[in-house]
């Protein structure tokens, strides 16, 4: 069975609204950067980006980091995306960081996350940035800027499909019959 949750315009406005929220919560976006986790992660981080410049004429760097090889089941988890390098072209040392995913669920994915962003340096502090938090997590990770929060079981799933990825915009819910 499968909802669709959110379309392309709510989407849109959904990330208008966390742009307002860190340019309001942010006193200096010089020192900010903003980093996107692939797949989807790095698409809504540069959709954000480009919103904050609208708001405030800052471009706020903008990065994006491939955690496969930092997770906890990367040998069970091959098949989930092409794997890519991360790209941060830029000294992290002394910013801060604001992680961006599509969707929050166990933690893992941030953890790993922010392993990968202690090799490229020491930031001030990360926070964490979501489309879709729900909920069940597995790790003590919270998200500072969170789009939607979609309770679910743990038969369902939510699945995020952006244009630049997927050729359509909408975040669907998914049911799964126990097997």
């Amino acid at each position: 069975m499968k909802n669709i949750l959110l379309k392309s315009d709510n989407i849109d406005t959904i990330l208008k609204r966390i742009a307002h929220e860190i340019v309001e919560k942010n006193n200096d976006l010089n020192r900010l950067c903003i980093i996107g986790i692939k797949s989807r992660g790095d698409v809504l981080s540069s959709r954000i980006v480009d919103k904050i410049y609208q708001l405030s004429n800052i471009k706020v760097k903008n990065g994006s980091i491939d955690v496969t090889f930092y997770r906890d089941d990367f040998l069970s988890n091959l098949g989930s995306h092409k794997i890519g390098p991360s790209n941060i072209n830029f000294d992290i040392n002394g910013l801060d960081v604001i992680l961006i995913d599509d969707v929050l669920y166990s933690g893992r994915t941030i953890r790993a996350a922010m392993d990968e962003i202690f090799s490229f340096g020491r930031p001030d502090s990360i926070k964490v940035g979501v489309l879709i938090d729900r909920g069940h997590r597995q790790l003590p990770i919270k998200a500072s800027y969170i789009g939607k929060n979609i309770p679910t079981s743990n038969l369902e799933q939510v699945h995020v499909y952006l244009n630049d990825t997927d050729q359509k915009e909408q975040v669907v819910l998914m049911k799964h019959n126990k097997s």
